[in-house]
């Protein structure tokens, strides 16, 4: 089962403006629950409302899972890019993230860089991850 959250993450200036857009599915098949095992994907959709262009230079994630166990993920950039987002344009990409428990959530922030050298964080607001069958 999918799941869609749409966060809508804009910055105090239009130059600095992107939408965030988190689609997030439970791969059953790859996960193996009896060794506490649990495969989620999420496709990410950044789309630059700004005026100018907008480049991704950094990802910091922090996901957690039910138990409360935490875990950061920082990097350049998202799978292997540092993409540069044309203004009224849009990224995506997809990746995953295994939890030891049927339900958790993610939170973090990427670092941007527009085309004048204006540094700034895109926050991404929690988002849940979560067996099909848990919530109802």
């Amino acid at each position: 089962m999918m799941a869609y959250f749409y966060l809508g993450l804009r910055m105090s200036n239009k130059e600095n403006s992107v939408k965030v857009e988190v689609k997030t599915e439970y791969i059953e098949q790859d996960s193996s629950p009896e060794d506490d095992q649990y495969l989620f994907s999420y496709t990410i959709t950044i789309i630059n409302l700004g005026e100018q262009a907008a480049k991704l230079e950094s990802r910091h994630w922090i996901i957690t899972d039910a138990n409360g166990h935490k875990s950061e993920v920082q990097g350049s950039g998202v799978v292997g890019e540092t993409p540069t987002i044309e203004p009224n344009t849009a990224y995506q990409y997809s990746s995953g993230t295994v939890l030891e428990t049927p339900l958790g959530i993610m939170q973090g922030h990427y670092n941007m860089v527009n085309t004048d050298g204006t540094k700034f964080k895109a926050t991404i607001e929690p988002f849940r991850l979560a067996v099909s069958k848990i919530l109802h």
